[in-house]
């Protein structure tokens, strides 16, 4: 099984900055994606940002976040400036792996983080 770890998140000034963490950890044979999620009271869950040669970010975002990976330690981190109250969401972590027990690739969530952009 793959566990997703998240941190960061928490109260912050519009304008401020965060950043948030996810850990990967458990019986992982390979990740093929990494990326985070964002779902807002009454709306649906929508694409952050994805980590990649060329990473993917949406474009409430573009611009205003870093997404990076480090491969070596299975971490994912996403890094947001000029946080608007619009940012305000539960932040999901999401990888897209293959357990060492399986042979195919599977979506793993973390638990969420909130994020509240407000003064």
């Amino acid at each position: 099984q793959v566990q997703l770890v998240e941190s960061g998140g928490g109260l912050v000034q519009p304008g401020g900055s965060l950043r948030l963490s996810c850990a990967a950890s458990g019986s992982i044979f390979r990740i093929s994606a990494m990326g985070w999620y964002r779902q807002a009271p009454g709306k649906q869950r929508e694409l952050v940002a994805i980590s990649g040669n060329i990473p993917n970010y949406s474009d409430p975002v573009k611009g205003r976040a870093t997404i990076s990976r480090d491969t070596a330690t299975n971490t994912v981190s996403l890094q947001m400036t000029s946080l608007k109250p619009e940012d305000t969401a539960v932040y999901y972590c999401n990888v897209v792996a293959r357990p060492n027990s399986g042979s195919g690739y599977y979506n793993y969530w973390g638990q969420g983080t909130q994020v509240t952009v407000s003064s």
